[in-house]
């Protein structure tokens, strides 16, 4: 990945042989100026998530299921089903109307969909990427490709605050700052000064 993913439009005269529109799984939410589709496992904790994000300011699409359709610029638009818009499920609740519990700057119609968060359950420390030096494939959408980041998920992790980092992180690598590849440049410059050090301190001798 150079510099950070953006969505990009299928190649050529591909676009015109791929459907246009799609019924997607997961919640779409306007965060950190990104269009951000979340999506996993059943009862994993997307919609708890997502009332979070908007507590704190966040825009709110769609709950559940986004209506997908691709632009003739080759993005990817989602919004929400004309029956459930504004409405979310949350377990213990039952549904919501976010636009009567937030007020309406907390819902927009519509919202480009820029990157991908998945959610799944963390298996165990040696399953993940540590150092963020990896990166998943893309989520490929009505032909588009776009950015996609796991999130595992584990008692005691705050969901809502690792997708809010995310999206900042992903902004910082679309603009070419990776805080994985600075710590890897540092500790390969902190390296090579010891082993000069080492050399010089043989020579005296």
């Amino acid at each position: 990945m150079s510099r950070g993913r953006s969505a990009r439009r299928p190649p050529g005269g591909a676009a015109g042989l791929l459907p246009k529109t799609a019924l997607v799984s997961g919640g779409l939410l306007r965060i950190a100026g990104l269009g951000v589709l979340i999506n996993g496992d059943s009862g994993i904790g997307k919609s708890e998530s997502a009332l979070e994000l908007i507590s704190r300011g966040y825009r709110f699409v769609s709950d559940d299921v986004v209506e997908a359709r691709r632009t003739v610029a080759g993005r990817v638009l989602g919004r929400s089903p004309s029956l459930t818009r504004h409405f979310m499920e949350i377990r213990g609740l039952g549904i919501i109307n976010i636009k009567q519990i937030f007020g309406l700057r907390a819902v927009i119609l519509q919202s480009p969909i820029d990157l991908v968060i998945t959610l799944h359950k963390w298996e165990g420390s040696g399953s993940s990427d540590r150092l963020g030096l990896k990166f998943p494939e893309d989520y490929v959408l009505l032909g588009v490709r776009i950015p996609r980041l796991n999130i595992p998920v584990a008692p005691g992790r705050n969901i809502a605050t690792l997708i809010e980092a995310a999206c900042k992180v992903q902004r910082l690598r679309h603009k070419g700052y990776h805080a994985s590849k600075e710590i890897v440049r540092k500790l390969e410059r902190a390296l090579l000064r010891r082993n000069r050090m080492g050399v010089v301190s043989r020579e005296k001798r």
